[in-house]
């Protein structure tokens, strides 16, 4: 498996992150989860589009750095 310290392993096949380990990934996971569904009540697409996109790509930045810093280095397999 993994080395400790790391929330989500890096995928068996190809580039990229497979599914949290610990329940600290899995919280990032929910957490984003629960932001995204607040984001169409926060910033409702039929009003304002733009923002409703640059917040959704906020969150899944966000989601990408956590996973970036407290996953398991990248390598392509």
């Amino acid at each position: 498996m993994c080395k400790a310290g790391y929330w989500f392993p890096a995928k068996a096949q190809g580039w990229g992150w497979g599914l949290p380990i610990t329940w600290q990934g899995w919280l990032v996971y929910a957490t984003a989860a629960v932001l995204l569904v607040a984001g169409f009540f926060i910033f409702p697409p039929a009003a304002s589009y733009v923002r409703f996109l640059i917040y959704n790509w906020s969150v899944v930045l966000l989601v990408l750095l956590v996973c970036w810093i407290k996953g398991e280095p990248l390598r392509l397999r």
